[in-house]
């Protein structure tokens, strides 16, 4: 079964932010304890800076225990979150559990 950890940053930084000062370290932390596969990010074109970053595995909780540490240290602004989902994409059944990743 495929699962997800699915995050959407919006990066309370000066504008020499770069999303590889998060996605280098989500690939490495990834490979390293070997729970999934980074696959990406995407920049909303719409001006609010937001960034979505996408990894999969076999366990949601894995991938996200070992991801949580890296976008939180940006810091992440009001608003970010994280979405851990128990399936594939394609099934609209499958668990989906969101989780704050700044203070409101």
């Amino acid at each position: 079964m495929e699962q997800a950890v699915i995050v959407y940053l919006f990066p309370d930084v000066g504008d020499d932010w770069g999303v590889d000062l998060v996605e280098d370290p989500l690939m490495e932390a990834i490979d390293e304890h070997g729970v999934g596969e980074f696959d990406g990010h995407d920049i909303a074109l719409d001006g609010s800076g937001e960034v979505m970053l996408y990894a999969y595995g076999p366990d949601a909780d894995a991938l996200y225990e070992v991801m949580e540490p890296t976008p939180r240290a940006v810091p992440p602004r009001e608003g970010s979150y994280a979405v851990k989902r128990y399936g594939p994409a394609d099934d609209p059944t499958a668990e989906r559990v969101r989780v704050d990743l700044a203070p409101a």
